[in-house]
């Protein structure tokens, strides 16, 4: 995944700084690297994916301007081909070669320019600036913030900057930062032009628009795994990977030992598919005895992103003991783009296209984060189809009209894209949703519960709530995980929106828990 740091000025305690970079080794452990440029520092932990021989270490030079780049950028091959003929050369295989010469050519256009999930610091030999930007999802991670003489650091993760800003925030996706400013490069939750295709017009673009992001996402130098929950998701993208692969694919699912809902629809999936399948189980005792670790990894006492985590993290690291992978295609997103369980209580489409834009707009907290922390802390690199910017531009210009539930199945429009084609069997495109905390076990979210309940007696609980006058935790598991994470990010609860629960405005949707679970509209979906 690589992680990376820009001080940007001077480095007032070298120690902090680079003990500080030092706790994500795990993001980057192939290789590390810090360069002084003069005006500031630069830090790269590599995790090699593309251009696996050591010409494709960073930080990249070009006559005394330096980047790091943590990024995939989807089609270089022909940018880099622009750039040769422009007299530019390149010594490795790296695809975040091309971004010096893209900023020498293009400035900041550079940026919309880019097919890529990318989080990246440049520095101008010829200015003497620093320049950082991210990716308009939020795919992957970036952080900043100040140190006591107001000089701006930035690095891949918020554990990097404890001790060396005292606030510190989440980069805004889609964003680049020059000359102390924040500029919006791209709104990619925002559609300027509603489509108004027809259903099977906008069904066959939503098929043929994933398959590509897809596709694209299995070009790597390193092994390449699949995360496979049995829910629909998981199960599309796995589907036309083994389409478009020579070889059976490698999937991996977990679950409870005792009442996992999904393992036997990934085992379904995965035998259809013809893939090669592992199934991970856990105990009670492992959700329990890794959930600091968890949120310490994750830096967000978010119940959903901390619920959903434990597992990811624990099949991940499953995969790094156990295999040679290194990258790891998963499902996300597809939710904010098509729709929640909660979101068939939407009064109407606006109301439905505005939380969409919400969502999208504040991935980079919830899921988004999740699939980063819990895959990179293992040294894995995540790849998320569903994030592919073609793909998501086209989805949220569509008329929220069709993308309401009015079919009687949640994410008819993307169900219906791949029906009788051959993908899945039809009992897994058309099963109900199932909400992921609780499909690998509907008992973990139980077992969570219970262990926060034996912490704080009532009195205790009402007690610590009042420490918070920020997203202030409004049961004992809530509180639990906020006490967590005040332990390894002090006073940083505002890197976090606030709790990802249903939207509370709509009738249905007043819940005190966040899981699908609680909702009328369950129906069949924990089956």
């Amino acid at each position: 995944m690589c992680s990376i740091i820009g001080y940007c000025g001077f480095v007032p305690d070298r120690v902090a700084f680079e003990n500080g970079f030092a706790r994500t080794k795990s993001r980057g452990p192939d290789d590390s690297k810090i360069i002084d440029t003069g005006k500031g520092v630069l830090g790269f932990h590599r995790l090699s994916i593309m251009g696996l021989t050591p010409s494709g270490m960073q930080p990249f030079e070009l006559e005394g301007s330096y980047a790091v780049c943590n990024g995939e950028l989807y089609g270089f091959e022909k940018e880099r081909e622009k750039l040769e003929k422009k007299g530019y050369s390149f010594s490795s295989g790296s695809d975040c070669e091309i971004i010096l010469p893209m900023w020498r050519e293009y400035g900041t256009d550079m940026f919309s320019m880019l097919d890529a999930e990318f989080a990246c610091v440049i520095y101008d030999g010829n200015t003497g600036e620093f320049i950082a930007a991210r990716d308009p999802v939020g795919i992957r991670p970036l952080y900043y913030g100040y140190d006591l003489n107001n000089t701006v650091v930035f690095a891949s993760e918020a554990k990097n900057l404890v001790g060396l800003c005292d606030i510190i925030m989440p980069f805004p996706p889609g964003h680049f930062y020059r000359n102390g400013k924040f500029v919006r490069f791209c709104d990619i939750s925002h559609t300027d032009e509603v489509c108004f295709d027809g259903l099977e017009t906008v069904c066959g673009k939503i098929r043929e628009k994933l398959i590509s992001g897809v596709e694209k996402r299995l070009v790597s130098d390193a092994k390449v795994g699949f995360l496979l929950s049995g829910g629909l998701d998981s199960s599309l993208v796995c589907a036309i990977a083994a389409k478009k692969c020579k070889i059976p694919i490698k999937t991996f699912a977990i679950g409870m030992s005792e009442d996992a809902i999904d393992l036997k629809y990934a085992r379904r999936v995965a035998d259809f598919i013809g893939a090669e399948h592992t199934e991970v189980h856990m105990t009670p005792e492992d959700v329990i005895s890794n959930l600091e670790t968890v949120i310490e990894l994750l830096g967000t006492y978010d119940i959903t992103t901390v619920r959903a985590s434990i597992g990811m993290y624990l099949v991940c690291r499953a995969i790094h003991e156990k295999t040679d992978i290194r990258v790891l295609l998963t499902g996300e997103i597809s939710d904010e783009l098509f729709g929640y369980k909660y979101t068939d209580f939407a009064p109407n489409a606006e109301a439905f296209q505005k939380e969409a834009e919400k969502r999208v707009r504040e991935l980079h907290m919830y899921d988004v984060l999740r699939a980063d922390r819990c895959i990179s802390v293992n040294s894995l690199e995540a790849r998320v189809p569903f994030g592919d910017l073609d793909f998501v531009r086209y989805v949220m210009s569509v008329d929220p009209e069709i993308k309401l539930n009015r079919y009687g199945k949640g994410k008819y429009l993307l169900r219906h894209a791949f029906d009788g084609l051959g993908y899945l069997p039809d009992d897994i495109l058309w099963r109900e949703k199932a909400a992921f905390s609780d499909a690998v076990g509907h008992s973990m979210v139980d077992y969570l519960k219970e262990y926060a309940e034996s912490m704080y007696t009532d009195a205790e609980f009402e007690a610590l709530c009042q420490k918070y006058s920020y997203a202030r935790p409004f049961t004992k598991e809530s509180l639990l995980y906020r006490e967590i994470f005040e332990k390894h990010y002090p006073g940083q609860a505002e890197m976090i929106v606030g709790f990802w629960m249903p939207n509370r405005e709509w009738k249905g949707c007043e819940v005190s828990d966040p899981s699908a679970r609680v909702l009328s509209n369950y129906g069949d979906s924990g089956l």
